[in-house]
């Protein structure tokens, strides 16, 4: 059972008929929302150009590949995180090879409740990738900013020969007496100087 009200959309990739409908049932709408099931890595490699997915749960092998380069290329490129699931003789091997990776693995046969704890590890692996984008975009919208400050800076030294503190004591006292963000001062700065 996931703690949280929010529905984790899924992708699940298995060959097998019978692990399909075992995921349906572990899957409920309440909890999880656009479940999609596809049946070979090349369709799931399609469905991921075509969709976001919070959980790709892999279910190896599949008719076209064994499925842990998909796995590792999710983890790679999206910020989906990936469930394989392996026979327990190749577990130990298959773990080592894609665990860098961040892809989580889990022994089968495995029961109701393995599954709904991984499910539960991956809502919380999730949970932590959504922080960690935020983060991210955080920093590159300050380092945005600083970039067009800085640009703003120059052109007022440029244009106004200013000196690089006077320029920057020019963009934050507008920012004040106007009452918004440096950021705005500096466009305004560049819409005015920039040719």
């Amino acid at each position: 059972m996931v703690y949280n009200s929010k529905k984790y959309s899924v992708l699940v990739v298995s060959s097998s008929d019978k692990m399909t409908d075992a995921f349906k049932s572990l899957l409920p709408s309440t909890r999880y929302s656009n479940v999609v099931f596809v049946n070979s890595a090349a369709a799931a490699k399609r469905a991921v150009l075509d969709t976001f997915f919070d959980f790709i749960i892999i279910n190896a092998p599949l008719k076209d590949d064994f499925g842990t380069e998909f796995a590792v290329e999710i983890c790679r490129n999206k910020s989906s995180v990936c469930l394989l699931m392996v026979k327990a003789e190749l577990y130990e091997k298959i773990n080592y090879q894609v665990t860098p990776y961040g892809v989580f693995t889990i022994m089968k046969p495995t029961s109701t409740a393995n599954m709904e704890q991984a499910l539960r590890w991956l809502a919380s692996a999730r949970e932590r990738l959504i922080q960690t984008d935020k983060k991210t975009d955080s920093i590159e919208g300050k380092m945005k900013e600083i970039r067009i400050v800085n640009r703003a800076k120059w052109l007022l030294i440029e244009n106004l020969k200013m000196t690089e503190a006077d320029a920057h004591r020019y963009i934050e006292k507008q920012a004040m007496d106007n009452c918004v963000s440096k950021l705005s001062i500096a466009e305004d700065i560049l819409k005015t100087y920039q040719k």
